[in-house]
């Protein structure tokens, strides 16, 4: 019989092939789902929800439930150290103590010679917080620079400003339990059916319970979650801030604020009423492009409902005038009383699995540990002692944009990069590459080999990952959980903390000999019981936690001071909060239009956002074939009527350019977005794109209080590339995930040399098939031959092809034991997307097979799956709709939406598109 347990050994040491389950957490989102990992010897089989854990009890979406399948191969994995001996030349395979030295070595005489902040760290919320903790002791204590940022800049740093701005502290004052208690739910600038799709269940079992539940959507595009709410509002990108504050005059005039509550425990209301004088709904409406009825009864719902519960992500974060979003919402809360009781609160849905850790560990360039400013000359005297060091800096550090900027300018000298893609995820990424080429030493710690940082490091440390850490992670409503190794690391890969600790020993030695060793550590645990002591007596005070706590009484929110049975769920019930004078503050927050506004130059608003079923830079889930099934490539969605009018056609490429750079992707013409406005995922890279993905395009401008990106706007123009008049398609019947895993990586270089070129996943785990659509200005024979032989499709026996030079034509088709198993199209590639469902589909070929060269190749386009769990296709599920069936009937007969639930709000769209239509 399985058990639960914990492997043996800090790292993961090997052991006899018998079944085990081990308890532990989700990578993914910052929801923090338990899993029980189901594991044989040193490989993971399986993952599933556990039943147990607070936050998902046993659900878990699309992307968790195929954490096993991402695990299951080491192709692509970073299994050695590396080092390159001198710039311009290969990198080497070292051991870890060469490894360990050097980084040591160069960073310490960075540091000698031009002193500490001459040298950054830029780190990740995918750390788990005993890696992230040693990483900021490391900077702070030993180094004494702030120079250390983490990505969680780029998606959370507006929702800690407007926290503490508003509350003098970091976190939600909301729980999870406050999802099945709201009546009025807002989600303002989120997709919450894609991006935390486990908690978007508890609100519609709560909302089928009770149908006088009310849900708001503010976002620009018709999203799922839009689809499903009783009302949308669909403002024009950036305009956020005139919604709430013309929400909040509504309220104001018409007297539906609750003034009391703002008399208890609230302080600066009468400058935020003369502030939002002049922004009547008739003004907000107006530029927000939403009819002002829509405004003054999505405020009248707010204010009147008895909780009201306001959830948002990255639409509000991710601008220039990130804080200011935040703030006007906290406004509305404050003003109309929705806080501090059960289903009210603002509260923010955190991205990444342990963006909250980073926070209390003060993994910031603007924070010190457990929630204390670098400012604070007291603060920095606790930390220092604790520490047992003389001094900590008060300068603030470098955030992330600036960081790299300081690195192309020379001033930062070396930068060591850990669990983080920047030459993907950062704004601007063209200059990101540019700095990463100027640096004098980078290191990268990564877990995954084939990133797009991964060229630029000089050395390259190989990191464990999910499923062979040991440590925890914090997720949005602030609860601690577990993450326990099931498997140990593959080839010479450790964990982060202990790499951190080991180099931190060796600058020590070099910086600071003699001194009281600050990297003892020989286990996590003892890591977090340093952490846990330092938030002592702080907002977030976690002293009465410990790994021992967490295994008996399972996971648990902070605050838990020492001899407390359990955690604060709810902040601020009794009305006082953690500023100097114990209330709540208001902030005015005047409309600013969009950093990068638009023009005749450049007409249309680029939003950008998530699919369901992929996660960040896909370094995970781009390993999974069923992952693609949904959105199986990149696309730049249009307005039908915005490709109409310039003459453009689904499924052709067009060239997106704004004043940072530009990209080609594909089009996909929908009513989801409106006119004037494009979107496209941020999922895509250089390791599926011959591109870094939209980021080429996005500007760098920052939030001047959380210093975040304003990653969701860009002002773009698109044109037709019919420059890339020569079109090539090929795809290849792999032999199981680590065949497709290792053609995938076979095929990547040809990338590059496109105008336009895409690698996808298709078919099934059992048989999954690897494609390439490109295009190229004219044909090129030496690129073809390349492609033929990486994908094993030159001529031969078993291989049908056909050439017509004068034409620049090549079509090719291989067989395998009767089934078609791969094809080559160039230069004339109609019927591609039939062959490539006959390639996914493995069935034996009727009929001749020059029928292969028809443009209909005897079978139907591609059928896009909507239920990834039980690969259900879109035409099965309209096929049933139009019998009659509505969601209950589609989940009794196809099974659809009844594994994850992720599908759910597309088969509720579905319905009511063909209730509509009928």
């Amino acid at each position: 019989m399985n058990t639960i347990a914990r492997p043996l050994g800090e790292h993961g040491a090997r052991r006899a092939a018998t079944p085990r389950l081990t308890a532990s957490t989700c990578c993914y989102c910052g929801v923090g789902c338990g899993v029980l990992i189901e594991s044989e010897g040193d490989r993971i089989t399986g993952v599933r929800g556990d039943p147990d854990h607070p936050a998902n009890f046993g659900r878990l979406c699309s992307k968790g439930l195929a954490l096993a399948a991402s695990a299951q191969s080491t192709v692509g994995r970073a299994l050695r150290p590396e080092l390159r001996p001198s710039r311009g030349a290969l990198r080497r395979p070292v051991d870890w103590d060469t490894a360990l030295d050097t980084v040591a070595r160069r960073f310490a005489d960075v540091i000698s010679e031009h002193g500490p902040d001459a040298v950054a760290f830029y780190v990740s919320g995918q750390l788990l917080t005993e890696d992230y903790y040693v990483f900021n002791k490391l900077a702070k204590g030993l180094v004494g620079t702030n120079n250390i940022d983490t990505n969680s800049r780029l998606c959370m740093s507006s929702a800690v400003t407007g926290y503490k701005l508003a509350f003098g502290a970091d976190g939600p004052p909301t729980c999870y339990d406050d999802l099945e208690r709201a009546r009025t739910v807002f989600f303002a600038g989120s997709n919450m059916a894609y991006a935390h799709p486990v908690l978007f269940r508890r609100l519609e079992a709560a909302r089928a319970a009770d149908p006088s539940i009310r849900w708001v959507t503010i976002d620009p595009r018709h999203t799922d979650t839009a689809a499903v709410s009783d009302l949308h509002l669909r403002i024009q990108p950036g305009t956020d801030v005139a919604l709430f504050d013309g929400m909040l005059h509504h309220l104001i005039w018409e007297g539906r604020i609750d003034a009391g509550y703002i008399g208890r425990g609230t302080e600066g209301f009468d400058d935020l009423k003369r502030a939002v004088r002049d922004m009547t709904p008739a003004v907000a409406a107006s530029i927000c492009g939403i009819d002002e009825e829509d405004l003054r009864t999505a405020a009248d719902w707010f204010a009147a409902s008895p909780a009201t519960l306001s959830l948002y992500c990255m639409g509000l974060n991710q601008s220039s005038h990130g804080t200011d979003k935040n703030l006007a919402l906290i406004n509305l809360h404050l003003a109309t009383g929705q806080l501090g009781r059960p289903g009210a609160g603002p509260f923010s849905l955190t991205g990444q699995p342990n963006a909250m850790g980073g926070r209390e560990v003060g993994g910031m360039a603007t924070m010190l540990a457990a929630h204390r400013d670098i400012g604070n000359a007291a603060h920095r005297a606790e930390v220092a002692a604790f520490w047992g060091v003389e001094t900590l800096s008060e300068r603030p550090g470098l955030t992330a944009v600036d960081l790299f900027d300081a690195v192309a300018g020379g001033r930062v000298k070396a930068v060591w990069i850990v669990c983080t893609n920047p030459v993907h995820s950062m704004p601007d990424i063209g200059a990101v590459r540019q700095a990463l080429q100027a640096a004098e030493f980078v290191v990268v710690q990564e877990a995954f080999a084939d990133t797009d940082t991964v060229p630029y490091a000089d050395v390259l440390l190989p990191a464990a990952t999910w499923g062979e850490k040991n440590g925890t992670v914090t997720n949005s409503e602030r609860r601690v959980s577990r993450v326990r190794p099931a498997v140990g690391p593959p080839g010479q890969a450790r964990p982060d903390w202990w790499i951190a600790a080991e180099i931190g020993r060796r600058m020590q030695a070099r910086l600071r000999p003699g001194t009281p060793p600050l990297f003892p550590y020989r286990e996590a645990g003892a890591i977090f019981d340093e952490h846990a002591a330092l938030t002592r007596g702080r907002d977030l005070d976690m002293s009465g936690m410990d790994y021992r706590l967490l295994e008996t009484a399972g996971p648990q929110q902070w605050p838990l001071p020492a001899g407390s049975l359990h955690g604060q769920a709810r902040r601020y019930e009794d009305g006082r909060f953690a500023t100097a004078s114990g209330r709540a503050r208001f902030h005015a927050t005047p409309y600013r239009p969009v950093a990068a506004a638009t023009s005749a130059r450049y007409p249309f608003h680029l939003t950008t956002g998530r699919l369901r079923d992929q996660w960040h830079g896909m370094s995970r889930t781009g390993r999974v074939v069923q992952a693609f099934s949904h959105a199986p490539e990149p696309a730049l969605d249009m307005n039908p009527r915005d490709a109409a009018r310039r003459g453009l056609r689904a499924g052709e490429l067009v060239r997106i350019r704004s004043r940072e750079g530009e990209l080609v992707l594909p089009l996909n013409t929908t009513d989801d977005v409106p006119s004037g406005t494009v979107f496209a995922a941020m999922h895509w890279n250089g390791r599926f794109l011959n591109s870094g993905g939209i980021n080429e395009v996005s500007n760098a401008a920052v939030d001047a209080r959380s210093f975040q990106p304003e990653l969701k706007h860009a002002a773009v123009r698109v044109d037709k590339a019919d420059e890339l008049a020569w079109q090539a398609w090929a795809a290849i019947a792999a032999d199981g995930q680590e065949g497709a895993l290792a053609l995938r990586t076979r095929l990547q270089p040809l990338l590059a040399a496109c105008g336009y070129a895409a690698l996808s996943l298709h078919g099934t785990q059992a048989r999954p098939v690897v494609a390439l659509r490109a295009a190229c200005a004219e044909a090129d024979d030496a690129w073809l031959a390349a492609l033929a032989d990486a994908a094993g499709l030159l001529p031969g026996p078993d291989v049908l092809d056909y050439r017509d030079r004068r034409r620049a034509v090549t079509k090719a088709v291989r067989w395998q034991d009767g089934v078609p198993a791969g094809f080559l199209l160039a230069g004339d590639v109609a019927g591609a997307d039939a062959l490539l469902e006959l390639v996914a589909a493995g069935r034996p070929w009727q009929g001749p097979r020059l029928r292969a060269f028809a443009p209909d190749a005897g079978a139907a386009p591609r059928d896009r799956t909507v239920c990834q769990c039980k690969t259900v296709p879109e035409s099965a599920i309209v096929a049933a709709i139009g019998r009659g069936a509505d969601v209950p009937a589609l989940k009794a007969e196809l099974g659809c939406g009844t594994v994850c639930g992720s599908c759910v709000p597309e088969l509720a769209r579905l319905c009511g598109a063909r209730k509509v239509l009928a």
